[in-house]
């Protein structure tokens, strides 16, 4: 498996609250996250760099064989790193209020366990289609879900940012959490919501289609969004799927 994790501050901010990274384990094992610190909230940047260092740490020394057993930890994880970033929120007033989007993916040869809170998304890239595969923890999806607006409506919404569950704002959080299968030649897109607020799915699997080399995949993405104004930062992962290397086994 090859992975890249690539983040850009945008043409509007001036500092990036994302986070995240490409991470093996001492058993060869990937994890790949990308963590979006709240906008408008204080000490965002804290809170999404707490995040992907504290998965990472946890990720070091832990062997999964199974999408159960992935499951299992990576949903302990996400509850107890809540629990941490709430916590120190509580305890440093100038970080009050803080919190993250996540969206972190255990990636094997045969299945990814994906655990998601906010609106930070998940894409699976196979057989030349791109499909979403996490829901996003927004006002703008609960609204399309129940009927009240369309997607093509909840691109223009004036609250399409209100995101509805984060890491870090309450003392409890459940995550999503689920496995799905993979093969050779698939790639897997972890992404805030600086790129997704500007390109479209289709558009996004358009890019996918054309270009092979994941850096320039990655490259072509964050300057498409920053040609469309750049407002966000923008941050994501992209995992190749390819043939087994050595290292990667079982433990």
């Amino acid at each position: 498996m090859e992975g890249r994790f690539m983040t850009d501050t945008g043409k509007v901010r001036h500092h990036n609250e994302d986070a995240g990274g490409v991470f093996r384990n001492d058993s060869s094992q990937v994890l790949v996250l990308i963590a979006d610190g709240m906008g408008g909230h204080q000490a965002g940047d804290v809170a999404s760099q707490m995040t992907a260092d504290s998965m990472q740490e946890k990720w070091r020394h832990v062997c999964v064989n199974s999408p159960a057993e992935s499951e299992k930890w990576l949903g302990s994880v996400l509850k107890e790193i809540n629990q941490d970033v709430f916590a120190y929120s509580l305890e440093n007033e100038e970080c009050r209020g803080m919190g993250t989007t996540i969206v972190t993916a255990v990636c094997s040869e045969e299945f990814i366990t994906i655990g998601h809170v906010g609106d930070s998304r998940c894409y699976l890239y196979a057989d030349g289609k791109l499909n979403q595969i996490t829901e996003d923890h927004s006002l703008v999806n609960e609204l399309v879900r129940s009927g009240e607006i369309s997607k093509e409506d909840a691109k223009y919404h004036p609250r399409k940012n209100v995101v509805l569950k984060a890491l870090g704002t309450e003392k409890l959080v459940k995550p999503d959490i689920q496995s799905i299968y993979w093969k050779k030649g698939d790639k897997l897109l972890l992404c805030s919501d600086g790129l997704t607020d500007k390109i479209d799915d289709d558009e996004m699997e358009t890019y996918f289609m054309e270009f092979e080399s994941i850096d320039a995949l990655g490259k072509k993405l964050i300057d498409t969004a920053n040609d469309r104004g750049g407002e966000d930062n923008i941050s994501l992962v992209i995992m190749h799927h390819q043939q087994v290397e050595a290292g990667d086994s079982t433990c």
